[in-house]
């Protein structure tokens, strides 16, 4: 969203709920959003997903009439907002409602929402989420997915076309190193479907090898960590470019929709080891940047990290990689695209 506010500095935001403190909201360049009701609810600053049944008629509620161009950033219900007919509609897709679609059954495990009279109306819940969701995609004149994981994703799930423009990343901020340290990198929220139990399972079966995890979340995961694991928790961006920096290898066991810190890893020369699923086969050269495993087991990364310790690997050349997803990159690529799609509706409309 940053981005899209740096090329669109007098754009109006609006956001369900803006929680943002003053640091966190030079993301925003200093923007103030207009939010909606949620946003005065009870606990709306620490618990707002609570709120999801009422996010769809939330989102209905933003009046956005007068302007001529709508851009939603959708991963749950920002495309669902209401426009008229003289308004271009052009959504920025990150990922369909993820636990209403492709981890429904894990979200409800997770939550222990599988059994009983919660959980049939947690199933219900999002089965009304699941057929606005579709319903809202015809709101949407055209669509960008952040990788074609995604727009298959979309295709599979709205019917829709998407094109694909990869997310910005920050690779400036990131220096090529070319002198390795003996350890592996993790960084990932401790959450089930990050797979850090993967991680570190694996490298419970590697004592002669060290990781260090980053991260931070449900430390229940933690339990299984053993000593050649240094879990750091959450560390400020100075210190995690170091450790992004210097690290043999960064490791991901996720299978993630585009993968930012897979990218950063690669700003900074570092190969990359991760699940071969996902945004990861869209920005890992496999053999050449990194190596892909194929199965979320400890079995497949242990024989992914034997491997690439016989390999040896061109750090520029992985630099080089990364800086395809770069920010002038996206915002000539959107720019672009926001731009051929207006001209088509404008000549569109004075045909009519």
């Amino acid at each position: 969203m940053g981005e899209l506010l740096a090329l669109y500095p007098n754009a109006d935001l609006f956001t369900l709920v803006d929680f943002f403190n003053d640091e966190e909201r030079k993301l925003v360049h200093g923007k103030r959003a207009q939010t909606s009701f949620i946003q005065h609810l009870p606990f709306a600053k620490k618990s707002f997903r609570s709120y999801l049944p009422l996010m769809p008629l939330a989102i209905e509620q933003f009046d956005v009439s007068k302007y001529d161009i709508v851009i939603s950033s959708h991963h749950a219900v920002a495309k669902g907002v209401l426009t008229h007919q003289n308004q271009l509609h052009l959504c920025y897709c990150h990922s369909p409602m993820r636990y209403a679609w492709d981890f429904y059954h894990e979200y409800l495990r997770e939550a222990k929402l599988d059994k009983g009279l919660k959980g049939a109306i947690a199933k219900l819940m999002l089965h009304y989420l699941r057929v606005w969701d579709v319903a809202t995609a015809n709101r949407v004149d055209a669509f960008i997915a952040n990788s074609h994981y995604i727009a298959r994703r979309i295709k599979r799930i709205y019917n829709r076309e998407a094109t694909v423009i990869y997310p910005p990343v920050d690779v400036e901020q990131f220096s090529l190193s070319a002198k390795k340290q003996e350890y592996y990198l993790a960084v990932a929220r401790f959450v089930p479907y990050k797979k850090v139990d993967v991680i570190l399972n694996a490298f419970s079966k590697m004592p002669d090898k060290k990781l260090v995890l980053i991260g931070e979340g449900d430390k229940s995961l933690l339990k299984q960590a053993p000593r050649n694991v240094e879990v750091l928790g959450f560390q400020p961006f100075e210190s995690l470019k170091h450790y992004l920096a210097n690290a043999k290898a960064f490791v991901y066991a996720a299978e993630e929709d585009f993968g930012i810190t897979i990218v950063e890893a690669q700003a900074c020369g570092t190969p990359v080891i991760a699940f071969g699923k996902g945004g990861a086969t869209e920005t890992v050269i496999d053999k050449q940047t990194g190596l892909l495993f194929h199965e979320q087991t400890p079995e497949s990364l242990i024989n992914a990290i034997n491997t690439f310790e016989q390999m040896e690997f061109d750090y520029a050349h992985i630099r080089r990689n990364a800086e395809r997803f770069s920010r002038t990159v996206f915002a000539e690529n959107i720019k672009a695209f926001i731009d051929e799609n207006y001209q088509a509706f404008v000549q569109t409309a004075f045909s009519r």
